[in-house]
């Protein structure tokens, strides 16, 4: 039992040493390789290994500002600390993709971040503070991900790009049809080959993620002799 204390009594320390200094570092591996893994299971590309060490290199940084401070009373703790923030967006930027218009990884961003304070938490010695925080960036990814997806709370700007085989004067039926299924158009283009006898719809629409695509489509190909239907992320006209 002594020996129990004596070991809470070193790693709860101000003073840095040596069994302190391993614990922290140890806490701060497993509270990043805690949100690594969520954010592998969910496929992307920074995982349990980045995460960790992510969260263990900012735990040391701030091991090493504490240290400085404490062997050099003029050091300035924040220095290093205030570094390692500004450093930290560079992984962030990497972990963001954009493809098309569309921007994907911010979340991972975000988390990098987090985790990166994390660290610098369990560095200085605020362990409770730390285990909260990776709890509740657990809370985020995964319980208000699945409110998002049962209030359908995520919409995302596309295109819907549908070549006719005839010369359209209106597009009221396209309008009927995206209100029925909840897709809100915001914009559009004609383009008319006369030669061809062909109309190209581009309709810029804001729709949520469990819009019934192919009941959409089908709906779409039934007004008009329709040749093609495609839906991109960007708008390329």
């Amino acid at each position: 039992m002594n020996l129990f204390s004596e070991i809470v009594q070193t790693v709860t320390s101000d003073h840095l040493t040596f069994v302190g200094t391993c614990y922290r570092l140890l806490l701060s591996m497993l509270l990043g390789s805690i949100v690594g893994f969520e954010r592998r299971r969910r496929g992307q590309s920074a995982g349990v290994r980045t995460f960790s060490l992510i969260a263990m290199g900012s735990a040391l940084a701030m091991v090493l500002s504490v240290y400085v401070a404490q062997k050099y009373s003029d050091g300035d703790p924040t220095r290093m600390a205030a570094q390692v923030i500004s450093g930290i967006g560079f992984l962030g930027a990497g972990a963001i993709i954009q493809m098309k218009g569309s921007v994907r990884g911010l979340t991972t961003a975000a988390g990098i971040w987090m985790v990166a304070n994390i660290g610098m938490a369990v560095g200085c010695g605020m362990y409770w503070i730390a285990t909260v925080a990776t709890g509740l960036i657990l809370f985020i990814l995964v319980q208000l991900e699945r409110i998002e997806h049962r209030v359908s709370l995520r919409s995302e700007s596309r295109i819907i790009r549908v070549r006719v085989g005839e010369i359209l004067n209106d597009i009221h039926k396209y309008r009927e049809v995206l209100k029925h299924y909840g897709v809100v158009l915001s914009n559009f283009y004609v383009e008319y080959d006369f030669e061809q006898a062909e109309t190209r719809l581009n309709l810029v629409v804001v729709l949520k993620e469990n819009v019934d695509y192919v009941g959409l489509f089908n709906s779409f190909e039934r007004l008009y002799p329709t040749r093609s239907i495609t839906l991109a992320n960007q708008i390329n006209i």
